[in-house]
């Protein structure tokens, strides 16, 4: 009963978060050679947003969130492959609150996702030992699973019911796309900077 109890009073809101992610590389060809880095891929994020909060400065943020993550690989000959992987990621955050109707917040907490699609974007050309390989070939059979951590803060301006946030987030992952060993291990980080629009839909106790 204390768990529906504590529902019932909490405050909820839902809304939409968009923005632009960068995605950063690094990898190892092979075990004991040193990491080398790739540029990364930068594109527009969007996610629908599930706000809810059990205490008056404490709660969970859950998303369902679209994103592109990928590399550009350049040769001496300025010739460039670029590989992108899009993503449905689902974070699910801890979320803190400091202030009245503008606020400072702090989030984290863990992510997982699911690959939609990876494709080779441009291929100028072949790849060697020391380079990425393909992703978006037939056969390249990319893991589908992603999970990671994220964590971000910002600031938010109250409304009536409406939220207005504006974020920085950090993100890293723990899997890789490889599954093929034909590198040796892939990280990828990714920067978002986001908007998020959020409309209140239950009003908590402490409000009324």
């Amino acid at each position: 009963m204390s768990t529906f109890s504590s529902i019932s009073e909490a405050q909820t809101s839902f809304g939409f978060r968009g923005g632009a992610s960068v995605s950063s590389v690094s990898y190892r060809y092979q075990l004991g050679r040193p990491i080398q880095f790739s540029d990364g891929v930068t594109a527009q994020t969007y996610a629908f947003v599930l706000e809810h909060f059990g205490q008056k400065n404490a709660g969970l943020q859950l998303e369902f969130q679209y994103i592109t993550l990928g590399f550009n690989q350049e040769n001496d000959q300025l010739a460039v492959n670029r590989t992108e992987f899009d993503y449905l990621k689902v974070p699910l955050l801890s979320n803190f609150y400091f202030g009245r109707s503008g606020r400072f917040h702090i989030k984290l907490g863990p992510h997982i996702g699911y690959l939609l699609d990876a494709r080779d974007v441009s291929r100028e050309f072949d790849v060697e030992l020391t380079e990425l390989p393909t992703y978006g070939q037939p056969g390249d059979d990319p893991k589908r699973l992603m999970y990671g951590l994220s964590i971000g803060a910002g600031v938010s301006k109250l409304f009536g019911k409406s939220t207005l946030a504006l974020d920085g987030r950090f993100a890293y992952e723990f899997g890789d796309q490889e599954s093929q060993d034909r590198i040796f291990d892939l990280n990828i980080t990714t920067l978002e900077f986001t908007l998020t629009y959020l409309f209140q839909i239950r009003e908590a106790k402490w409000q009324k």
